[in-house]
């Protein structure tokens, strides 16, 4: 099977299974696991950040930022197709007791305006906007790069307002590639930032979420509470730290292939390629097959790929790290030959 479901599928290198193997451990729960430590003061170096944490995941690295920036009862303004809002469970609600006040956005880029217009007045009848959260890359908008200029534009409002920015980062390496900058062009407009090591850079497991110091203390807790306080957790950290510094570069060679596999699928008289490719992933628009998402998905699975629904007319392919060249070109092929 050519696997395209997401970047999230990579088993890890030879390099991060050797430094697993090798990493020396202590009680993370105590601060004591040299090899956390090591990836947490590199991670908060590249993110311009004071203070970094290691989490399991990218939604627990979210879940724990609403959780230390909010209190039960405040709202959160964020893109109506974000991360936290379509793919996290309704977890905000659930753990946090916050409500989110949604945008619709433009290729996950919020209007300043409108972004302004959804904060709250102090008014008793309104809850308190204490949080805005953004998503870059965007995934519902096929891996769209939101540019810092544009970050820049709603950092001002958030800081007139004097309200915190929490970046939702699971790909934001992806964009720092695209667009060749380094993460603290992006994290400079940001309070808080969560990053995935497990999607395009290739680590098993864990999330890094940065911010001050004094909101990393507090987020610690949050982790703990939420049964994220992990005990000789080096073993995974080591992976993280090899993606973090080996892994990042070659992002470029996912988002070739996307453009190379996009440019292919369009030649399809059935399939519409809807998104721009700037990064790793692929939407298509199966409507002129005359097939649903779930019929179109069991069609790629007999010829030998995989691939997820989008929505009832619409796939996403995403290209990673264990995915070739060769593989998109016979991607391409198979798909062309479909009928």
């Amino acid at each position: 099977m050519i696997d395209l479901r997401s970047d999230t599928i990579t088993k890890p290198t030879k390099e991060m299974r050797e430094a697993m193997f090798l990493a020396e451990v202590g009680d993370d729960v105590y601060g004591e696991d040299p090899t956390i430590i090591k990836l947490e003061e590199t991670a908060a170096k590249i993110l311009g950040k004071e203070a970094a944490l290691f989490v399991t995941s990218g939604t627990q690295g979210n879940q724990i930022a609403v959780l230390t920036h909010c209190r039960q009862g405040d709202e959160i303004i964020l893109d109506e197709d974000s991360h936290i809002v379509f793919y996290e469970g309704g977890a905000i609600s659930a753990f946090a007791g916050v409500q989110p006040r949604t945008i619709k956005s433009e290729n996950g880029m919020l209007d300043p305006k409108k972004l302004e217009e959804a904060i709250r007045t102090n008014d008793i009848h309104f809850p308190d906007t204490t949080l805005i959260c953004l998503e870059n890359t965007h995934n519902r908008s096929g891996g769209a790069v939101i540019p810092p200029s544009h970050m820049k534009k709603l950092f001002d409002v958030a800081t007139e307002k004097k309200i915190p920015i929490h970046l939702d980062g699971a790909r934001l390496f992806n964009s720092a590639v695209a667009l060749n900058l380094p993460l603290t062009e992006f994290t400079q407009y940001t309070t808080t930032v969560q990053i995935c090591l497990s999607k395009g850079l290739g680590a098993p497991v864990g999330s890094i979420l940065a911010g001050p110091k004094e909101f990393i203390e507090k987020a610690r807790k949050w982790r703990k509470r939420l049964g994220g306080g992990l005990r000789q957790v080096g073993i995974l950290g080591a992976a993280g730290f090899v993606a973090l510094t080996e892994m990042v570069d070659r992002l470029a060679i996912d988002h070739e292939n996307a453009k190379i596999l996009a440019d292919g699928l369009d030649k399809h008289p059935l399939i519409s390629v809807i998104n721009k490719v700037e990064t790793n992933i692929v939407l298509i628009d199966i409507t002129k097959t005359g097939k649903r998402s779930d019929k179109f998905i069991e069609a790629l699975k007999q010829i030998g790929i995989l691939a997820v629904p989008f929505g009832p007319k619409t796939i996403r392919f995403t290209t990673h790290y264990d995915v070739s060249k060769e593989n998109i070109k016979e991607t391409v092929n198979k798909v062309l030959n479909l009928k």
